[in-house]
């Protein structure tokens, strides 16, 4: 698996602690009694429903293995610590479109807290990745699906 760190909020480490509880301690236990109820079903071979629960078995202890390798690769980041100069991770940052007009605010997030919905956006999207590193006062140039975007940095802040 990548040894590669992951950078969280408090609040993003602890939401995946809380996801790998759910599944260990509420997930699993289910599937273990269901896996059970099936077995007592009889004849394995053609139990469609023990081999349904034994396939769900498999995909939950993949997503605990893959949340147990991300819990042991996270770096927490206080964002109070990281400076407004310039836009960073967990920045706040109001852009004006150059094109329209239109001012939007957006929150740079790590991918694993990215929520599109409430305009917080991962620093892997192509929006999140070309405000990094820019100023109050520059514009961005972003490269998107259906075309390039202009972006004026207007305020850069924390929550």
């Amino acid at each position: 698996m990548d040894r590669e760190p992951i950078y969280l909020s408090k609040e993003g480490r602890i939401k995946l602690e809380k996801e790998l509880r759910r599944l260990k301690f509420e997930e699993r236990p289910r599937l273990v009694a269901e896996i059970k109820r099936t077995m007592e079903m009889g004849d394995l071979s053609e139990n469609a429903e023990y081999h349904a629960a034994k396939e769900s078995q498999g995909h939950l202890e993949r997503k605990v293995a893959e949340l147990e390798d991300k819990l042991s690769r996270v770096r927490t980041v206080d964002a109070d610590q990281i400076p407004t100069d310039k836009v960073y991770l967990f920045a706040k940052v109001l852009v004006k479109d150059l094109d329209d007009g239109e001012e939007i605010e957006y929150t740079i997030a790590p991918a694993d807290e990215a929520d599109v919905d409430n305009d917080i956006i991962s620093i892997k999207s192509p929006i999140g990745a070309g405000l990094l590193g820019k100023a109050v006062g520059e514009v961005a140039e972003i490269k998107i699906p259906v075309g390039v975007i202009r972006y004026e940095i207007l305020r850069i802040g924390r929550d």
